[in-house]
Order: structure tokens, then C-alpha cells, then sequence
């Protein structure tokens, strides 16, 4: 456990990505470890998170990353993506490119949302003011001295000032005293004139500032002219994805020339592994930093003057839509493209601009923007002040400040007081610094400095799980994570609510977290389930014992695709003891277990933590799910009775009676009994609609359709059960219903999709829920679906490749009515099916497909053999009649 730490204060100067970013961190830090902090936000711009680059409203402006890399978190890659299919766009992808100010809207609501969940741990004050200058205090602090006169101390600063501004130098001292001259195109109302004008314009610099300001003062009639030495424009990012690059093996810190040459030779593997540079280019991004500092000043300066534009035009790329519109401008001839520079400008009595070049070359224009980008040198008031005292020193080759591992150092070449920066005043030392996945790495690590983990003190006796495990946490976070497991080991509703209760009293517990993660992952709990396990990794970094690192990283490797099953048993041979890790392990009602798992395994697995268990019910209830799957129905029987008379709501008991009953043929006496319990003790079951769903199986079973057409309606159609349930209970037994003529009328299997996530259906994380989606899919007849559901599983685990990926292929041969090719392919699949996971009756769906396409292809011998063999295994009236309808 730790100590509750003194309050701190931090100010930051800049409330644009930078600083929003560093906030963010702030505020979750300072929220997991329940460190008080005051938190201050300087900067006068209305509204945070946007700056200069995220404040312009032109739908045209658009990030030149795409949507997947430009999360602000860096262990949580897909947020911002998510957080735009929250928001109204939810058929965006990780490829797209959004606009910049919906970047600005989310980076805004980042930061909300974490002051909200830091409530009471972080209070923010916003000032709408400057900060102007910097100076000590006796006791180590820093006080920055405000625009109006004001003062403020805080423990810490970061300047997140942005980059350095435009210095305009370039122009010669005519045009800079002219109106027509617009030296910083971002001020707001700036461009106004321009806008208004239909004048022709001249753009200095070719980069993204000016690629943008070309498509807002793009109009019928202007032209519109880029000048720049080099003439390059940025070069277009691939319309798709064309695959990654292996880090290169000859980038060792060396001279320019071979480092040069290494560069050179890495893309010309990518253009002959990929047919596009751009793979290897991307490839260089995390050494970037390492390289730079390598080089000697000379080198430095020698690489910008020969191949900075070079490096920024296909480092820094534009999206496909905007070079599209810039392809379209210069084709019309609205945009000219010029290499060189402004040699001299004359003011003509009107105002209009002759602008002659190096070149020779003369541009008639109305109005002169300067688009160079940011200069080397910070120049605002605090900058200067700050490099007057002394407090701070011009990084290398002018650009920038000179920093420590973000610490600003200072003229005696000391990083002793608490001021930090980053992203663009880093430049001079980092070099790539200015864009979204490099400032967000540095704002967490700035949070890791700033607010130090508490000290630890010693704990006499930790609180227990309810199986004797010590948890990582207080007494309240524990009660409430204990009643969370319990709902989940009995199977019942509530526990993500108690482990979200878990995580909310203390935001550093890392197993609840995990725990919340592995429920959305494998249970469709409501659960964001990546932030839940980026909150997972960041809790056990600081505060875990050994079992509750290795479960979190089960989690995280169950999620990834990463071996997940086999770092699962491998947890389990360590902690066997830890029942929501032997829960995730055995395919039961509430998990689909671990892929490959044989009845062998899954027994040796429960005799390896039986000692732990002493004959609890749990474990006793996972023995009776295990030894009916291996047909021993007498045995399983009494096992699940024993379980019952200790639990009687134990859920996981009741369901391996249920296959007890449906595997021996019981099928009334099951009926009747999971009827009763569902309306007595399993009232609340969190998967009721699995128990329903296991009761019209009898229903089918025993010829009934009348009474499964009413438990569906009743009991399984969407509005009462939705998500992955909805796939798994419903769909399938639409779907069975359909095999087995036992559904009069159009089959409502839309509805069933249509109360299911996108995402689900044609992406899901687990082999099992794909196996239930095709299933749906093939129900609804969406043969474009079922094939993108193959196209993922074919890139996923490997299960979902060697047996979804084939099962969507004989499915699609099923829509399409080539009944023989389905059969064939369903056939292949029956001995490897159980790799999917889940119960014998679960996994029963593909064989009772396999009889209808035998049936449908003519081949009623191998459909009477495949009948015969069913009813070997347990009489049903419903095989009977089907059987007795095969032609002689």
C-alpha cells in the first residue's frame, strides 16, 4: 500500500495539444496514484486542446496521419478512432484522415473526460492570460510572472508553448512594411482580406502551411502561387496501408555519409519489398531521435541544408483527399509551383505586389503570405526572458531550447529547477518532435517526473480475494473487486458494475482493471475494453505483486492475439489458486477458454488446481461441465448436484446439468428443470438468455417448433438480448430452427444483426464469436459480410485462420446454392471444430448445416449415415423425422 502524497501544484504554460496532452497525464497519473494536485492551464486562447493547428474550421484542413496513429494516449493506440465512431462517424478507420479541428474537438474531450474522472484527487484552474517571464523561489519551486501583473507558484512547470514563429527575415524590409503582407497566416481573422480578395496570391513555402492556406485561397479566377528554394511539395500519403518494414539492421550511430548511404539502401528494400518507399521511410521514425543526436553539430546543419526539404516533404506527408485537390488546382492551373526566392518586391500605386525571383522569374500578386514555417529561435516574451536570465539556453544549432530529458538546462549547464518543455521547443535535440506520437510519449513521461510514484510503506497484511490471494489495494476496493468475482464465478449479473466499482475507489488497482478487460474482451461486458487495459499496464507498472503482473499480462496478451492461451496455463501452473484465471482457462457459459484445450488438458489443468480449491463448489462445477463434453453424463450429473447443494445459484453448475440433460436426451425432464430454476434461483443469471436458449434446444429437439418460435420471441429475440448474445443464443438458434424446418415464415435473422456492433460481426477479437457471427451471417443470407468476416480471420490468431477463415468459405458455397462444395468444405471442418472453443452443443450448429447442404446437394446416403450416427448418440424426435424424410 502507499502513502497518500503532499498536494502538488503544476503549471502549464500553453494550453494547445502540447499542453492539453501534458494535462491529460497529469491528471490520470496524479488520479491512479491519488497524488492531490493543483493543476493550472495558462494560456488565452478560448478553448484548450486546439492551438494554431487544430483551431481552423476549413473541412479541407486535414491531419496528415492517419486516424490510427493519432491517439493521445501511447499504450491506447486506438482512441481517437474510437472516440470518432462514438461521435458520429461510425464507419471511420484507423487509415482515414480526419479533419484538424475534429482533432481539436477530441483532444478537448480528452481532457475533460480526465479532469472528470480525476475529480476530487486534481483541481484546475484555467487562466486566459500570458505568461511572461520565470523566476525561482528560495525554497526550489518556480513562480512565472502573468500578462496582467499577476504571479503564480507551482512545484513545476511545462512550457508547451509550440513551435518557435515565423520570422519573417526572408522578406525584404518593402514588403514587410506593407499591408499586403500577411506574416502570420493563423491569426485569427488574418486571412480574411486574402479570403475576400479575388487578387492573385503568392504563398512563400511549398509545406503543409502552405498546402493548406492553397485549398482555403483556392477559387475560379485566382491563382494562386507556392514559392520555395527546393519546390517540393509534400509528397501524398498511399491510399491503403502497403505493409511495415523491419527495423533496419545498419543504422548504427556513424558519420552522415554512411548514415546516408544506410538510409538509402533500407529504401530501396522497402520499394522492392513493398513497391512504396514510404514503408521504409516509417520504418526510421524510432530511431530518428538516436540518429540526430549522433551526428556532429557540422553534420546537423550539413543535412538540413542538403536534405531537410527532401526529409520534410516525404517525411511529413499530406493526405490522399488533400493531394487530390492540390493535383486538381495545378492541373486546372489555379496553383503554379515555383523554385527559388524573393529576390525584391515593388508596391505598385494600388497596392498590387511585383514579386521578382532568384529565378528570373516575376509574380504579379494581390496579397503575400509567409508560409515558412516556424524559425529556430523561441521568441516570445517568457522565452526571452528566460534565455536573458539565464534560466535557459538555445538548443543545438540555435533551434529551441537546450533541455535534460525534457528539463530545461540552464547557462552553468545545471537541469536543478522544475521547468520542463517539450514537443517543438525540443527540436533542436530530437529533431522529430512536433508531431502527435512523439509529444504524447513525452507528456507521459513529463507526468512520470513530475508526480514520482509514492513511497511504499510496509503492509503488515494485505486484503484477500475470496480464494486467499492477497490483492494490491485498500479494504473497499478489495470488498467491492471480491463481489465482482463472486457474481462472475457464479455467473451472475452485476459484476462489471462491482469491479468498475473496484477500479473507481482505487484507479491504481491493475488486476481490476484487467478484470474489466477480460469481461468486455470474452464476456461483451460494456467495457472500453483497450482503456481499460492501457489502465491494467499502467497500475502494475506501479503497483503489483508477481500474480497480479503476470495475470495482467495474460489479459493483455489474450486481447493482442499474442499466445494468450498458452501464457494463461502458464499463469495458472504459477498462481493455481486464482479462480478468474481457471474461469477464463475451461470453455464454460461465461468464457470460451483456451483455444486447443482437450478434454486431457482441461482435466490435467483442473487436477493442477484442485489442491487450491479443496472441493470448492466452483471447482467442482468446472469438473461437471468437463466430464459430460467427455461424455461421462452420470458422473458429470451428480458432480453438478454436489455443486448445487452448496451453491444453488451457482450458474456454471447449472449449465453442465443442462448439457447433462440435452446429451443424455432427457430432453422434457431437462426442459422442465432449467424452466424452474431460470424462474427461481436464476433469476439473476447474467446469461438468462443462454438458459433460454438451452431450453428451446429441448424444445427443437422434442419437434416443438410452435413452442420455439415463443421462447424466441418471448425470451431471445433482440430488445431482450443483444451484443455477442445475441449472436451466440438467438442467431444460432434461428438459424438451427431454419436447418431443421422448424420455423414457418421469413426468418428474422436481420434483427438480429442489426442488434449487433459492426465491429463484432466482421472483426471480432475471439475465434468463437466468429464462429457464431458466420453463423448469423449465413442466416441473413449477407454474403458481402460473410466475406469480410473472412478476410479478417484469415489475417487473425490462428485458429481464426485455419478453421473460421475455411468455415466463412463453405458457408458462403451455402448462400450461393453450391450445396456439394459446402458439404465438402463443413466435412473438412468437423474434427477441428472444437478449436473454436465453447460447448459440443454450441459447435453442434456446423453439423446440422453439414445435413441440410447433404440433404440440398442430393446426398442423402451420407446424410442418412450423419443422422444415424446423431441418433446413436441421443434419440430426438426431431433426427426422426428428419431421418424418416430422406428418399430411400
Amino acid at each position: 500500500m502507499t502513502d497518500v502524497r503532499k498536494r502538488q501544484s503544476v503549471a502549464i504554460v500553453g494550453a494547445g495539444a502540447a499542453g492539453t496532452l501534458t494535462a491529460v497525464q497529469l491528471c490520470e497519473t496524479a488520479h491512479r496514484r491519488r497524488t492531490p494536485l493543483d493543476l493550472v492551464l495558462i494560456d488565452p486562447a478560448p478553448e484548450a486542446g486546439r492551438g494554431t493547428a487544430y483551431a481552423t474550421r476549413d473541412p479541407r484542413h486535414r491531419l496528415n496521419v492517419p486516424v490510427g496513429t493519432m491517439s493521445a494516449y501511447p499504450d491506447d493506440p486506438g482512441h481517437f478512432l474510437r472516440w470518432l465512431c462514438r461521435h458520429g462517424e461510425p464507419t471511420v478507420t484507423g487509415a482515414d484522415f480526419a479533419t484538424r479541428y475534429r482533432f481539436g474537438a477530441y483532444l478537448a474531450d480528452t481532457l475533460g473526460q480526465a479532469l472528470v474522472r480525476a475529480h476530487g484527487t486534481v483541481a484546475v484552474r484555467r487562466l486566459r492570460t500570458r505568461a511572461e517571464s520565470c523566476t525561482g523561489t528560495p525554497d526550489g519551486r518556480v513562480e512565472l510572472h502573468l500578462a496582467g501583473g499577476e504571479s503564480l507558484v507551482a512545484d513545476g512547470a511545462v512550457l508547451a508553448t509550440g513551435p518557435a514563429g515565423a520570422t519573417g527575415g526572408w522578406a525584404p524590409a518593402a514588403l514587410r512594411a506593407c499591408d499586403r503582407f500577411v506574416g502570420s497566416p493563423w491569426a485569427p481573422g488574418a486571412l480574411d482580406p486574402v479570403r475576400d480578395s479575388p487578387e492573385d496570391v503568392l504563398l512563400v513555402g511549398t509545406g503543409l502551411t502552405a498546402v493548406d492556406l492553397a485549398l482555403t485561397l483556392d477559387r475560379p479566377g485566382r491563382a494562386v502561387h507556392a514559392l520555395s528554394r527546393s519546390g517540393l511539395l509534400p509528397q501524398p500519403h498511399a491510399l491503403g496501408p502497403a505493409g511495415a518494414m523491419p527495423d533496419p539492421a545498419d543504422l548504427d550511430d556513424t558519420s552522415l555519409g554512411r548514415l546516408r548511404r544506410a538510409v538509402y539502401r533500407q529504401l530501396s528494400r522497402s520499394v522492392r519489398t513493398h513497391g512504396d518507399w514510404r514503408p521504409g521511410l516509417d520504418s526510421l521514425r524510432p530511431h530518428t531521435a538516436r540518429l540526430w543526436r549522433s551526428l556532429t553539430p557540422e553534420e546537423r546543419e550539413e543535412f538540413l541544408a542538403r536534405e531537410g526539404a527532401l526529409w520534410n516533404t516525404h517525411r511529413h506527408r499530406m493526405a490522399p483527399a488533400t493531394a487530390e485537390h492540390v493535383s486538381r488546382a495545378r492541373i486546372a492551373r489555379r496553383l503554379h509551383v515555383h523554385t527559388g526566392t524573393v529576390a525584391r518586391v515593388t508596391v505598385g500605386e494600388s497596392g498590387r505586389l511585383t514579386v521578382e525571383l532568384s529565378n528570373g522569374q516575376a509574380v504579379e500578386a494581390g496579397w503575400v503570405v509567409d508560409c515558412t514555417g516556424p524559425g529556430r529561435r523561441l521568441d516570445t516574451p517568457l522565452w526571452q526572458a528566460l534565455f536573458a536570465a539565464g534560466l535557459a539556453v538555445p538548443g543545438p544549432l540555435g533551434m529551441g531550447a537546450a533541455t535534460r530529458d525534457g528539463r530545461l538546462v540552464d547557462a552553468a549547464g545545471h537541469a536543478a529547477r522544475p521547468l520542463f518543455t517539450l514537443g517543438a521547443p525540443r527540436r533542436g535535440e530530437l529533431w522529430e518532435t512536433t508531431a502527435i506520437p512523439e509529444i504524447r510519449v513525452q507528456a507521459a513521461e513529463l507526468a512520470q517526473r513530475l508526480l514520482p510514484p509514492p513511497r511504499s510503506r510496509r503492509v503488515l497484511r494485505r486484503p484477500l480475494d475470496g480464494h486467499g490471494l492477497p490483492l494490491s489495494t485498500h479494504a473497499e476496493a478489495a470488498a467491492a473487486y471480491r463481489a465482482g468475482l463472486d457474481r462472475v464465478l457464479k455467473v451472475r449479473s452485476g459484476a462489471e458494475d462491482a469491479l468498475a466499482r473496484a477500479v473507481a475507489l482505487d484507479p491504481g488497482f491493475a488486476l481490476g482493471h484487467a478484470a474489466l478487460a477480460l469481461l468486455g474482451h470474452e464476456c461483451a461486458a460494456a467495457v472500453d475494453v483497450p482503456r481499460a487495459l492501457a489502465d491494467a499496464q499502467r497500475s502494475a507498472r506501479e503497483r503489483a505483486d508477481d500474480r497480479e503482473r503476470s495475470f495482467v499480462d495474460v489479459v493483455t496478451r489474450r486481447v493482442t492475439g499474442d499466445d494468450g492461451d498458452t501464457a494463461l496455463v502458464g499463469h495458472l501452473r504459477e498462481h493455481p489458486g486464482d479462480a478468474l484465471a481457471l474461469a477464463a482457462a475451461v470453455p464454460t457459459i461465461a468464457f470460451s477458454g483456451v483455444s486447443d484445450l482437450q478434454d486431457d488438458d482441461a482435466l490435467r489443468l483442473l487436477d493442477l488446481t484442485s489442491p487450491a480449491y479443496d472441493g470448492h463448489w466452483f471447482h467442482t462445477s468446472l469438473l461437471a461441465f468437463l466430464r459430460q463434453e467427455q461424455g461421462r453424463l452420470h458422473e458429470a450429473g451428480e458432480l453438478a448436484h454436489r455443486a448445487l447443494a452448496v451453491e444453488p445459484a451457482s450458474g456454471h453448475a447449472v449449465h453442465a446439468l443442462a448439457h447433462v440433460h440435452y446429451e443424455s436426451g432427457a430432453h422434457e425432464a431437462g426442459r422442465d428443470w432449467l424452466e424452474n430454476w431460470v424462474a427461481g434461483r436464476g433469476r439473476g443469471a447474467v446469461h438468462r438468455a443462454h438458459f433460454s436458449w438451452h431450453i428451446a434446444l429441448h424444445e427443437l429437439a422434442l419437434d416443438d417448433p410452435a413452442a420455439v418460435r415463443r421462447r424466441w420471441f418471448a425470451q431471445l429475440a433482440p430488445g431482450r438480448v443483444r451484443g455477442v448474445r445475441a449472436l451466440v443464443d438467438s442467431g444460432s438458434l434461428l438459424w438451427r430452427a431454419r436447418l431443421s424446418d422448424s420455423w414457418d415464415g421469413e426468418l428474422p435473422a436481420a434483427d438480429v444483426l442489426d442488434s449487433v456492433a459492426r465491429d463484432v460481426l466482421e472483426r471480432p477479437a475471439t475465434a468463437f464469436t466468429a464462429l457464431h457471427a458466420a453463423v448469423a451471417l449465413t442466416a441473413a443470407g449477407d454474403l458481402p459480410a460473410l466475406r469480410r468476416l473472412r478476410d479478417h480471420a484469415a489475417a487473425a490468431d490462428p485458429v481464426q485462420r485455419e478453421v473460421i477463415a475455411p468455415l466463412c468459405e463453405a458457408f458462403a458455397d451455402l448462400v450461393e446454392e453450391r450445396f456439394r462444395e459446402a458439404a465438402r468444405g463443413l466435412d473438412a471442418l468437423l474434427p477441428v471444430l472444437r478449436r473454436v472453443g465453447g460447448s459440443a452443443a454450441q459447435r453442434e450448429v456446423v453439423e446440422e448445416t453439414l445435413l441440410y447442404a447433404l440433404v440440398a446437394a442430393g446426398r442423402c446416403d451420407a446424410a442418412r449415415r450423419l443422422l444415424d450416427a446423431r441418433l446413436d448418440r441421443t434419440d430426438a424426435p426431431r433426427d426422426r423425422r428428419l431421418r424418416a424424410g430422406l428418399p430411400s
